[in-house]
C-alpha cells in the first residue's frame, strides 16, 4: 500500500466557529466552499450554541458572522435535493428542515441577550431570514439581501415571516415577488439593516455595537427584549396594558433602583444584573 493511500484523509474544518470576544461570543458561519449554505449539520450547530449561551452569564452579546465570500445563500439546494429519492420524494425531511430552520431563527429572538448580524456580500433566502431574525444588523457597503425563491418556483415563505416583520409590507412584498437584490443602503433605507459601514470593518462594527449594549443592566436588556417582541403582536391596548405591567417589575428591580439613584447623583450605576 502506498504512503499516499494510506493517508488518513484530513478532518473536515467546523462549519461553525466561535470565539470570545470579552463578554461578546461571535459565531462564524464556516462553509464558504457552499457560500455558508444552512445545512441540516449548520442549523443544528446555530441553534446548539444558542442554547447554550443563554444560561451563560459570561455572554453578554452575540455577533453572528461568516467567512468566505458571502454571508449565507440559504437552504442548502442540494442536501434538499438530494432527498427527492426518498419515498415520500422529500416531504418528511422538507418538513423536518422548514421546522428546524424557524425553531432556530426563534431562538435567536427568544435568547434574552442582544444578537447582532455582521454581514458582507450576499444574504440571501433563509440567510436574509437569518439576518431579519437577529435584533440589529450592520452590513458591509458591498452586502446585497434578496429573497429570490420566487425565481426557483419555491417562494421565500419562512424567510418571508422574519422580513416582513422587519420592512413595511410593500418593500417585503417587492423583495418577495421580484427576488431582485437590494443593495446595503436600500436595505438600511427599509430597516432591514440598521448601519452601513466600508467593506471590512463591518465585523468591528458589530462587535463594538454588541460591547455597547454589554455596557448595560443584563437583566433590564433580557426583560426589554422579551417585551419589544411580545408586544409586537399585540393590539394598541393590550400593548400598553403589558407594557405598563413590564416597567411596574422592572421598577421594582433591584438595577433600576441602583440606575434610578445614579442618574441623580450623577454617578455611574453598579449593575448586578437582577
Amino acid at each position: 500500500m502506498s504512503v499516499q493511500a494510506a493517508r488518513a484523509p484530513s478532518p473536515q474544518p467546523p462549519i461553525l466557529l466561535r470565539e470570545t470576544v470579552g463578554p461578546i461570543a461571535v459565531l462564524t458561519l464556516n462553509r464558504p466552499a457552499a457560500r455558508n449554505s444552512l445545512s441540516a449539520a449548520m442549523i443544528a450547530a446555530l441553534h446548539a450554541e444558542l442554547d447554550g449561551i443563554r444560561d451563560d452569564k459570561a455572554v453578554r452579546g452575540v455577533v453572528i458572522a461568516a467567512n468566505g465570500p458571502a454571508f449565507s445563500a440559504g437552504h442548502d439546494m442540494k442536501e434538499l435535493t438530494a432527498r427527492r429519492t426518498d419515498p415520500d420524494r422529500g416531504r418528511a425531511f422538507f418538513a423536518e428542515m422548514m421546522n428546524a430552520c424557524s425553531a432556530m431563527m426563534q431562538a435567536i429572538v427568544h435568547l434574552p441577550k442582544p444578537v447582532i448580524a455582521s454581514v458582507h456580500g450576499i444574504a440571501t433566502a433563509a440567510g436574509c431570514q437569518l439576518v431579519a431574525s437577529c435584533d440589529l444588523a450592520i452590513a458591509s457597503e458591498d452586502a446585497k439581501f434578496a429573497t429570490p425563491g420566487v425565481d426557483i418556483g419555491l417562494f421565500c415563505s419562512t424567510p418571508m415571516v422574519a422580513l416582513s416583520r422587519n420592512v413595511p409590507r410593500k418593500q417585503a412584498m417587492e423583495m418577495l415577488l421580484t427576488g431582485e437584490p437590494i443593495e446595503a443602503d436600500r436595505a438600511r433605507e427599509i430597516g432591514l439593516v440598521n448601519r452601513v459601514v466600508p467593506a471590512g470593518s463591518e465585523l468591528g462594527a458589530a462587535i463594538e455595537l454588541a460591547q455597547q449594549v454589554a455596557l448595560k443592566s443584563a437583566y433590564t436588556v433580557k426583560l426589554g427584549k422579551e417585551a419589544f417582541y411580545r408586544q409586537a403582536e399585540m393590539s394598541l391596548a393590550e400593548a400598553y396594558r403589558y407594557a405598563a405591567e413590564v416597567m411596574t417589575e422592572n421598577m421594582m428591580a433591584r438595577d433600576a433602583e441602583e440606575g434610578i439613584g445614579a442618574f441623580i447623583e450623577k454617578r455611574t450605576p453598579t449593575w448586578r444584573d437582577e
